[in-house]
Formats: structure tokens, C-alpha cells, sequence
């Protein structure tokens, strides 16, 4: 009954949002209000600790506000100024095939600012990039989202490892290993069987892309991509193993993603396993309206200025995420310290709110490099004034929808903190599905951590919530903890795909806001895919018998 109760909310969710296709704003407040129901009535939590935790969740959707209103800031201030424009002829001079332009910016321009940034920033980046190119708006928003899968375990510079997993298993590992040896072993075997399915991780995209985009509506077109999506696939895969076997977790996706791309982009400057029939979208008049943005004129301004100077905010936000996010430069830290704080919500400890205003990339980068693009096109005042104006209007109807879910997903964390001694509502369901599982358990284990990226909209908040669970469960049941463990950071990884505050940001960042269940419905697709093709490389490792590290 628990474990039921528990569930309720997200079945809600699923059900509203990919059976009736209601719009987010609508199915999570809906959402909050049942989990709030259950959290009185059944977990008998205190009615000000339920409110605080919702308005600490309200709080925290804020952050992911900020980073969506510099992603959306970016674009418009590149489509007013023209410098959108002179990026699609550059564009066109490499290729002006959509496929592999999807795969060039979506899949290895966002693998290496998901390496730099993490939670959520490559989907708010290469959506709107894409858009501007020329994508449908929605198709733009789920192949970014597919594509946003493989890197996703070493994101931030490791975090979801290192701030996610390794957190957590502290208390797991004292005493059996050294926690630096379970780190390097719990990497290479993240990336070993990620990396197997990665390769195909971009063909698969496109066909979805063509499938449901294209004037044919078939695989086809997409399979006829096929050489050149599996060698960016490969391009990106080979130094993800080799960096995440010998130098451990913080730079796999980020400088697998750099070589990758430099490859990938001078292979399709040279024509390289690329087609020779140029697939595109069809006339934008003949767009479905799902496809289409409420907000998305079409024109991208006149193309004045050289490619280099188009393409600098581009390079300055590269840079600057680098620079910010690798600890041993000092950045990091000083920028983590500058905050702004509320204090403990009703008064109760753990609920005081902390804004890291200048480490949040909507600010820095992405709102300091608009208003340095600003000068640097030297645009006028009115232009700026409209840009501001565009970005603030598109924003909105994202907030309702955040600030809902995850205050929904604060209040089902913290309700371990209850009268009735029963642990927190997500720790209810991963427990419930491990009971259930017995043998079967790794087919079950990727699952879990889906659950938590689903929930939660972050692979490391998913690692943080449950790997301890998964190992304790695997040495319940004599199985090898590193493997169990690196399904629970897979999982946590391809859920992106389809977690609901990703869902909800990239739509707001492209403009197609309302058609999340869609997104949803369709990315669970992909989402399937990867899991039956880990799930079944992982399985076959077990039924060999071997142990990565045995403890």
C-alpha cells in the first residue's frame, strides 16, 4: 500500500502528461497537490514541514529558471543581431544535411558542454541552436534530449560520480575497499558498457528524428546515415574509455567530446561517409502545428558579420564553463562561494535556501557572455530592450511547471521526516522494486535509477538517492556491487532523456511549450532502447561470472 501510495504522483504525472497529453503546467500541479494529500494523510507529515519542503522545491526550481532564461537570452541575442544567420550559412558550407548537423551540435557539441556543465545546460544550448538552424522546434527539443544520454554520467566534470555516487557509498565502502580503487573500477565500468551502446546512440536519434520529422516518415533516411552516425559514435566513444579507464571520472565526456568533434567536423568539411542525397525537413509551411514554437518567427535577422565573429559567444561560453568547472584552476571554488541565502523556511533545519548566483550557468556564462555580445555586435538599445523583453515573455510558462515539479519532488525526498516511521517516498518505491525483483535484479537496478533522473531532472541527485541501496542490494544477493552500481549511474544517465524538468526546460528554451507529453511518449522510445542494450551487455558480463572487483 506504501509503495502504491508512493507511486501515485508519478503515475499521475506519466499518465496526464504522455497518455492525455496535458501540458506540464497542468499535470504537476496536479501532481504536487495528490503527493501533498499523501504526504498528510498517509505519511503523516507535518502540515509546516510539508509546505516548507514545497516552497524550498519552489525555491530551487529558481536555479533551473535562471539557467533557461540565459540559454533563451543566448539565442534571441544571436537571432536579432544576425549572427544566427551568418552561423546557418556556415552551417550550410559544411553541410546542409539536417542529419548531420543533428549530430554535429546536438549529439558532440552537447556531449562536451554536458562534460563542462551538466544538469540540463546541453539541451537548453543545442536546442535553441538547432532551432535557429532551421529544426522544427520540437524535433529539435527530442533529439537534444536523446542525444544528452552517453555523456551524462561523467557530466560536470564527474559530479554525478563523484558528488553523486561516491557520496553516498562512503558509508558502504568503509572498511571492504579503498574508495579511490571503487571510484577508477566504478568508472571504466560505467563507460565499458555506455560506450557500447553510445556508438549507436547517434543513428538512433536521427531515425527517431526522420521517423517522426520527415516528409517520408520512416527510418529510412535515417539508416542511410548510418556510416557516418556510427563513426561519430565511434569518434566520441574510443577516448571516453581510454580518459574514464586511466584518469578517472571528471573528464571522459569532456575531452571525448573535444576530440570527437574536431573529427567528426573536419570528416563532414570533407565529405566523409556522408550521403550524397541531402536530407532535409519539410517546407515549413507543411509543419505540423506541435512542431512549430508559439514564440518562433523563422527569421533569424541578416547575415553581416564574419563566421568567427558569430560563432565567439558560442567559444567565450565554452571556455568559460571549462575554466569554472575543473577545480584545480581555482575558478570553481571562488565562484561556488558567491551566494545569496534565505534563511530556514518556518525554521526548520536543512530548508534554508542558497542561491550560487554566479556558478549557475544561466549567469555566468550565459547571461554575462549576452550582455558582452551585446557590445561586441554592437547592437542597438531598442534591439537589446527587445531581446530582454522576448526572453522574459517565452520563460514564463515554463515557472508554473517547474516550480510544481519540483516542489513535488522536494516534498516526496523529505518525507522520511513523519509520524507514521516510514522512509521517504522515493526510498519506498526503489525498495519495493528491488523486493520484487530477486534474481532478475539487474534487470531492475537501471530502472531505479531512471526513477530518480525522472523524478528529480539530475543523474547525481538520482546517484545520491540510491546507490547506496544498489549496492546493498547486490551484495544481498551475491552480485558484483561495481556492476550493479554502474546500471544505477546508466539508468540515472539515459532517464535524461526523458525526466520531466529536462522535458520541461528544453521546451521552454525552444519555444513549443504544451507538447512535453509528446516529448515524453516519443524519447521513451530511445530511452527503452538503451535499456534493453545495457541491460543485456551487463547481463551477459554477469552470466560469465566475472567480478570487475570483488570485495
Amino acid at each position: 500500500m506504501s509503495a502504491l501510495l508512493a507511486f501515485l504522483p508519478i503515475l499521475v504525472t506519466i499518465i496526464l502528461m504522455a497518455g492525455f497529453n496535458w501540458p506540464a503546467k497542468k499535470a504537476l500541479p496536479l501532481s504536487w497537490i495528490l503527493a501533498v494529500a499523501v504526504a498528510l494523510f498517509y505519511w503523516k507529515m507535518d502540515f509546516l514541514n510539508v509546505i516548507g519542503d514545497s516552497l524550498f522545491g519552489a525555491l530551487k526550481a529558481f536555479d533551473i529558471l535562471i539557467i533557461i532564461f540565459g540559454a533563451i537570452l543566448i539565442l534571441n541575442t544571436l537571432k536579432i543581431s544576425g549572427a544566427m544567420a551568418t552561423i546557418n550559412n556556415g552551417f550550410n558550407g559544411i553541410t546542409q544535411d539536417r542529419r548531420i548537423q543533428a549530430i554535429i551540435i546536438g549529439f558532440m557539441f552537447g556531449a562536451f558542454i554536458e562534460g563542462a556543465a551538466g544538469f540540463g545546460t546541453p539541451a537548453a544550448l543545442a536546442g535553441p541552436l538547432l532551432v535557429g538552424l532551421g529544426f522544427p522546434p520540437l524535433a529539435a527539443a527530442m533529439v537534444a534530449l536523446i542525444f544528452n544520454s552517453v555523456p551524462v554520467p561523467y557530466g560536470a566534470v564527474g559530479t554525478p560520480i563523484l558528488g553523486g555516487a561516491m557520496k553516498t557509498l562512503e558509508g558502504n565502502l568503509s572498511g571492504v575497499v579503498a574508495p579511490e580503487r571503487f571510484m577508477m573500477s566504478l568508472t571504466e565500468w560505467v563507460a565499458i558498457p555506455n560506450a557500447l551502446v553510445g556508438i549507436f546512440v547517434p543513428l538512433l536519434g536521427i531515425c527517431i528524428m526522420t521517423k517522426f520529422f520527415g516528409k517520408e516518415r520512416s527510418i529510412k533516411p535515417g539508416l542511410a546515415v548510418a556510416p557516418f552516425a556510427i563513426f561519430a559514435g565511434l569518434s566520441f566513444t574510443i577516448p571516453y574509455v581510454l580518459i574514464a579507464s586511466i584518469l578517472g571520472p571528471e573528464l571522459p565526456s569532456l575531452l571525448g567530446a573535444f576530440i570527437g568533434l574536431g573529427i567528426v567536423v573536419f570528416a563532414a568539411k570533407k565529405g566523409f561517409l556522408v550521403p550524397k542525397k541531402i536530407w532535409s525537413f519539410p517546407p515549413r509551411e507543411d509543419w505540423e502545428s506541435s512542431w512549430k514554437s508559439k514564440d518562433y518567427t523563422g527569421d533569424t535577422g541578416e547575415a553581416k558579420m564574419s563566421l568567427l565573429k558569430a560563432w565567439t559567444p558560442y567559444a567565450l561560453i565554452a571556455i568559460i564553463l571549462v575554466v569554472t568547472r575543473i577545480p584545480s584552476l581555482g575558478l570553481k571554488q571562488i565562484l561556488a562561494s558567491q551566494t545569496m541565502s534565505l534563511p530556514d523556511i518556518f525554521g526548520i533545519k536543512g530548508l534554508g535556501y542558497v542561491l550560487q548566483w554566479a556558478y549557475l550557468p544561466g549567469t555566468i556564462p550565459f547571461i554575462l557572455v549576452a550582455i558582452i555580445t551585446n557590445f561586441m555586435y554592437r547592437m542597438k538599445k531598442k534591439d537589446v530592450v527587445k531581446t530582454w523583453k522576448m526572453t522574459f515573455k517565452q520563460i514564463t510558462g515554463a515557472a508554473i511547471a517547474l516550480v510544481a515539479g519540483v516542489a513535488m519532488v522536494q516534498l516526496m525526498l523529505k518525507s522520511n521526516i513523519n509520524e507514521a516511521g516510514f522512509d521517504s517516498m522515493l526510498t519506498v518505491m526503489a525498495t519495493s522494486i528491488a523486493d520484487l525483483s530477486g534474481n532478475s535484479y539487474p534487470v531492475i537496478s537501471p530502472l531505479i535509477g531512471v526513477l530518480g533522473s525522472f523524478m528529480s531532472g539530475s543523474a547525481t541527485v538520482s546517484n545520491l538517492l540510491f546507490s547506496s541501496l544498489q549496492f546493498e542490494t547486490a551484495t544481498i544477493l551475491d552480485l558484483p556491487e561495481i556492476l550493479i552500481v554502474s546500471l544505477q549511474a546508466t539508468g540515472a544517465a539515459f532517464g535524461n532523456m526523458i525526466c520531466v524538468n529536462n522535458v520541461v526546460a528544453v521546451c521552454a528554451t525552444v519555444g513549443c511549450i504544451g507538447t512535453e507529453g509528446t516529448i515524453i511518449r516519443r524519447n521513451a522510445i530511445p530511452a527503452f532502447i538503451y535499456y534493453i542494450a545495457v541491460t543485456l551487455i551487463v547481463g551477459l558480463i554477469l552470466l560469465s561470472g566475472y567480478d570487475p572487483l570483488p570485495l
